[in-house]
């Protein structure tokens, strides 16, 4: 299929510093590419089950729910959930995929994939894992969201030669990633420009406490609706808790409507950026960022 590279460059100039990264690029740039179904890939996909978070008990099995903090790991439980084993790929409704080389229990927001009749090694799962993140990319939000079953027949794009996946360029492309990346200490994480500026930066930055009401106005507490009462719709409904970021329903309700750019904090003191209008319950104070530049309001209390 040509030289299709499902790996993005780095941010810096389009190709990062050193020998071993233009070697990298390099190989990415002259391998032939193939599609490959995901199923084809994967004999075993299966979604999570659902988990409150009132309901789940300390313990020591990783549970992973949508989201790319801690790598979608919410709490480590104790409750007798399915045990998803080690070397597999998760990918949450909104199309974030992650390597597992660990078992886990995983929520009703995260599709689980693996292969229990072909033994993939732990580079190949790494490099699925990437190639099934470019394949999602910005096609799945709140308002359409990803379930393991509509997945079957998407598309990654892999290396191969003689028209079979070539594992051989897999681990050696990994081997070399990893090595690259520990000398440089960016292990397992690839920087942008910016993002190395900051790091460079960071220790000279001064930092102040601000009162949030002083520097954005009142909160705005949202008003209740009881489930029973909540309409079927399109506008996000944010309640408290962690759970799909809070959005406990989609409603079309006449409710007070919040405008995007700002941040919501919930009666647990749980801080989040929402990039969508959206209604909100009386367990929500929302705090009126939508006059700061996009950036800045989503630091500006998620931060503190």
């Amino acid at each position: 299929m040509g030289s299709i590279n499902p790996f993005e460059k780095s941010a810096c100039g389009g190709r990062p510093p050193g020998k071993i990264n233009a070697s990298l690029n390099q190989k990415l740039q002259t391998v032939k590419w193939g599609e490959y179904e995901f199923c084809k890939i994967f004999n075993q996909i299966k979604q999570g089950r659902r988990l409150k978070k009132d309901d789940q008990l300390p313990g020591n099995i990783p549970f992973v729910m949508a989201g790319v903090t801690n790598a979608g790991v919410v709490n480590y439980i104790s409750n007798p959930v399915a045990s998803f084993p080690e070397n597999s790929i998760t990918v949450d409704i909104f199309g974030n995929a992650f390597y597992r080389n660990y078992a886990f229990g995983a929520g009703d927001d995260t599709g689980v994939y693996w292969n229990d009749r072909v033994e993939y090694s732990e580079s190949a799962m790494m490099f699925f894992s990437v190639a099934m993140q470019k394949a999602l990319d910005g096609k799945f939000s709140y308002g359409k969201k990803l379930r393991s079953s509509q997945s079957h027949h998407f598309k990654m794009q892999l290396p191969e030669k003689d028209g079979k996946i070539d594992f051989d360029f897999m681990e050696s492309f990994i081997a070399e990633l990893s090595a690259y990346l520990t000398v440089s200490g960016f292990d397992n994480y690839e920087l942008s420009c910016e993002e190395l500026n900051a790091i460079r930066n960071f220790k000279q930055l001064e930092w102040k406490t601000f009162n949030l009401e002083k520097l954005f106005g009142k909160s705005t507490r949202g008003k209740r609706l009881k489930s029973d009462d909540r309409i079927a719709g399109h506008l996000p409904f944010v309640t408290a808790g962690e759970a799909e970021e809070g959005i406990s329903a989609y409603i079309s309700n006449e409710v007070e409507i919040f405008s995007s750019n700002t941040t919501t904090i919930d009666m647990f003191g749980s801080a989040k950026y929402r990039s969508y209008a959206y209604g909100a319950d009386d367990h929500i104070a929302v705090v009126h960022t939508e006059n700061l530049p996009k950036n800045a309001a989503t630091k500006a209390v998620t931060s503190s």
